[in-house]
């Protein structure tokens, strides 16, 4: 794979990460008036919870929903530049024009955190991180799950090239890299991509794996997530795909009326800790898990895929890297909604067993 890394019109990074053999040296350049990229992300602290909460009111603005025509993540063709200079890519990342994190933001002046009018008990701080854009492919009408197999193994090495680079940013405490796919789960870009972020903060849920990982750790000896693993491998009720270094299982506790995480073999606590072999065998299961579930329903599935890392600086000892892999589609045609239980208490109440959707999906393809 060949790396190229430049700039866009207003100083964002660029980076293309080519598998093609014969794929043309990436010199265009963004011939696009930009003005200067300004953020005004700041993160505020929930005195009453104590996670931060990021304010990002210049997002207001970005692109909703454009036509196929004027996609900002199709490559350029004359006449129309686009976020891709170049008239055709393999894959490529680049910062975000409309961040939630940014490392340009301003400090509020002072040292250390400030106060939101003068109220103590809010700290807030600069949003300080990185946001950036995967586009997957420069076919506007596909999909990841239509990726072939050694791009989805070229797509392993570029969100463990990225988690690598976020990671030696001073301002970065976490690594996220996602995808969000269909317009039911907010999609307003259609182009195959995802996107990662770079979090000044550990996020509310990493947070509590990693204490629920420590106290389990302190009283039987092991790792969780490999007594989780080994019990669902021995059980087999909720298998959906397994390889020589990976299994995907529905869990036994799902929120989500379909969801799915792909878990390695071996404990590591990111993407980039993965060996060659692992990152293969990644490549060919999660190709099978994704067909899995674009025939649950007869239809494109609409979902959010979420690696799970360790931080940057701690609980690198207890994590134990995994993708989650859900959808809001309880049927064809319905929705689940998060009613008062999710979202006012986030007491989750399925509609379906794990069981039940685990022996659908595996019958699906």
């Amino acid at each position: 794979m060949r790396r190229t890394a430049t700039r866009l019109a207003d100083g964002r990074e660029i980076v293309y990460f080519d598998d093609t053999p014969d794929a043309p040296e990436r010199t265009a350049a963004d011939t696009r008036d930009l003005p200067p990229l300004q953020s005004s992300s700041e993160i505020r602290r929930d005195p009453l919870t104590g996670e931060w909460v990021a304010m990002a009111a210049h997002r207001q603005t970005r692109t909703y929903k454009p036509p196929a025509e004027t996609c900002p993540l199709c490559p350029s063709v004359p006449g129309r530049p686009t976020e891709i200079p170049e008239s055709s890519y393999d894959v490529v990342v680049f910062e975000n024009r409309f961040p939630s994190f940014s490392h340009g933001v301003q400090d509020f002046g002072g040292n250390g955190l400030s106060t939101v009018d003068g109220m103590e008990l809010v700290a807030r701080a600069p949003g300080r991180g990185r946001c950036e854009v995967v586009c997957f492919t420069s076919d506007h009408n596909s999909s990841f799950g239509e990726l072939t197999v050694p791009r989805i193994r070229t797509v392993m090495d570029v969100w463990a090239d990225r988690t690598e680079a976020m990671s030696a940013m001073p301002e970065i405490a976490q690594v996220f890299p996602f995808e969000n796919r269909g317009e039911e789960i907010g999609v307003t870009l259609s182009h195959p991509h995802g996107q990662i972020y770079g979090y000044p903060f550990i996020t509310p849920r990493t947070e509590r794996m990693l204490e629920v990982a420590s106290s389990y750790l302190d009283k039987h000896g092991r790792p969780v997530m490999g007594d989780v693993l080994a019990a669902e491998r021995e059980a087999g009720t909720r298998l959906v795909e397994t390889s020589e270094h990976w299994t995907a299982f529905v869990p036994a506790a799902a929120r989500w009326p379909v969801e799915v995480h792909v878990v390695p073999h071996r404990q590591v606590p990111d993407l980039p800790a993965l060996t060659e072999e692992e990152r293969d065998d990644f490549a060919g299961l999660y190709a099978r898990v994704l067909k899995h579930l674009d025939s649950l329903y007869d239809r494109p599935l609409p979902y959010i895929a979420a690696w799970h890392q360790a931080p940057v600086g701690e609980g690198r000892d207890l994590a134990w890297l995994h993708l989650e892999v859900f959808s809001i589609l309880r049927t064809k045609d319905k929705l689940k909604y998060l009613a008062g239980s999710e979202s006012g208490m986030a007491v989750w109440i399925n509609d379906v067993t794990p069981e039940a959707i685990a022996e659908r999906l595996r019958n699906a393809s």
